[in-house]
């Protein structure tokens, strides 16, 4: 069985994360959704709200798994049984860190490969960064995230 873990803070899940998602599911057989709990960024959602909204947002797709991570992804990676990861790409901004981290898992763990799939041209400039603040400051996200994210999006910011 071939699997892909998709890593990343998922804060929030956006439309494009469940686009590279329901993609993913037609190459892989399963795809694990892996959201990570120690993160040097400041979340909008603790780990456990972020896996709760990841796991209502994909649950039409029953190949794929949600589950916390922390630590070396390579090393988890390898707990679930796989040595492949998928990482999108948005903009030719994005390549170079995404180069950088593809390499030094590559040299952490030989013949570890990260696979890149773009965003559909709908969801080329969106980013969870941009989805948390134009909420914040009041805006409509609705286009944007899956129900239960928007949902706890207006909950969140009123």
């Amino acid at each position: 069985m071939r699997r892909v873990v998709y890593p990343g803070t998922f804060d929030p899940i956006t439309n494009g994360h469940i686009d590279l998602i329901e993609r993913a599911v037609r190459l892989f057989d399963q795809v694990v959704v892996a959201v990570a709990a120690d993160t040097h960024k400041a979340p909008l959602f603790d780990t456990e709200r972020r896996l709760a909204l990841a796991r209502e947002s994909v649950a039409h797709l029953p190949s794929v798994q949600v589950t916390a991570f922390s630590g070396l992804l390579v090393t988890f990676s390898a707990t679930q049984g796989t040595d492949v990861i998928l990482r999108g790409l948005r903009a030719v901004s994005d390549f170079e860190f995404e180069l950088q981290l593809a390499s030094m898992n590559r040299r952490l763990s030989p013949g570890f490969e990260t696979l890149f799939l773009t965003p559909a041209e709908q969801y080329a400039y969106l980013s969870s960064s941009l989805v948390r603040e134009v909420s914040r400051l009041g805006g409509d996200v609705s286009a944007f995230v899956p129900l239960p994210v928007h949902a706890a999006l207006r909950e969140r910011f009123g």
